[in-house]
């Protein structure tokens, strides 16, 4: 029995539904083995129909990837191979081995509960458990988890198997030995874990919302076309926050800059949408206004700004030269 267990995989994903499919990969991918577990009763033909599809799933993700050069073609079954699909009667065998495991069940408190009751009861009590909920708060959640201490939200952003970010959603009592263990792993994999608090809309949810929707308000104002919108998001506004994070572009541009222009789009636009928040407001007046002062969101005191600058603009030229906008200085005076 003890081989038996030493045998099956270290973490598993509980929802086989796409985000469980999409973690799976990420896990196969990094060379781990992972159980895709299916905690709904279901007749045998009804299992080997949603094992197919799940590996059909996989196999066909694997293979939009072969077709990009990312992986050898060959690499697919032996990738794919590395997912273990286990149906409800064998779920116990398989939670009684993980030591990281993935909730992935539909967002409802109900199917939560129920997914947490297996979990609770069939989990070594060292194992972290997460959840990969879009909407519902880890504080919510944690009331659901006998030894909560090992509980944290997990936010995947899609497709699981190729961003990066990972979001880290912890409650008070998440213990702080878990969440270093769970962002180690996740950067064994090649993820890069951020860390939130218990808030709604984590970090990318709460700020693309906001864009999304300023977006759609745009075209229904006849503000601009969704062509011309994605032609400025993609090679503008999208190209710049690939170099540099939303804060930090903050302190780079300058957080004045930030206020002057929240307070004249918020007479000009819209004054619940525009007004900027406090913190901006206190910046400025105590002359925390980023790199040109020295202080902002962050502390620039002994950094060499020259070089920092050069490295900036190396992001930028490096995200024009992968859009394939940068071009050449011209040989000849033309005019």
């Amino acid at each position: 029995m003890a081989n038996e267990r030493a045998s099956l995989p270290r973490f598993a994903a509980v929802g086989a539904g796409r985000m469980g499919r999409g973690i799976a990969i990420a896990f196969a991918y990094a060379g781990h083995r992972i159980s895709l577990i299916d905690l709904r009763p279901r007749s045998d033909e009804a299992w080997q129909r949603l094992r197919d599809e799940a590996k059909a799933e996989i196999e066909a993700s694997l293979a939009g990837l072969a077709q990009l050069g990312v992986i050898d073609a060959q690499q697919i079954q032996s990738i794919a191979a590395r997912v273990d699909f286990v149906s409800a009667a064998e779920a116990p065998q398989a939670l009684a081995v993980a030591e990281l495991v993935f909730e992935g069940v539909p967002e409802t408190l109900e199917a939560k509960r129920e997914a947490f009751e297996h979990l609770n009861r069939h989990c070594r009590d060292d194992a972290i458990l997460t959840s990969t909920t879009s909407s519902i708060l880890v504080t919510q959640l944690a009331a659901l988890v006998r030894l909560p201490e090992r509980f944290l939200n997990m936010h995947w952003l899609n497709p699981a198997y190729v961003i990066p970010v990972v979001e880290l959603s912890c409650h008070p009592a998440t213990d702080a030995a878990v969440l270093a263990r769970t962002k180690a792993l996740m950067e064994a994999i090649g993820k890069l874990p951020v860390v939130c608090g218990a808030s709604p809309g984590y970090i990318v949810p709460r700020l693309q919302a906001l864009v999304m929707n300023e977006a759609a308000r745009m075209i229904e104002e006849g503000a601009a076309t969704a062509e011309e919108i994605d032609k400025a998001t993609r090679y503008g506004l999208g190209l710049r926050f690939a170099a540099l994070g939303v804060v930090e572009f903050i302190d780079f541009g300058g957080c004045d800059i930030l206020h002057h222009a929240s307070r004249e789009m918020s007479a000009s636009i819209d004054k619940g949408r525009y007004t900027a928040p406090a913190i901006v407001d206190r910046m400025v007046e105590e002359g925390r206004l980023g790199l040109k002062s020295g202080s902002g969101f962050y502390d620039y005191e002994g950094r060499d700004i020259a070089a920092y600058r050069r490295d900036v603009l190396s992001r930028t030229l490096g995200e024009l030269k992968h859009a394939g906008l940068w071009r050449a200085p011209a040989d000849e005076t033309l005019s």
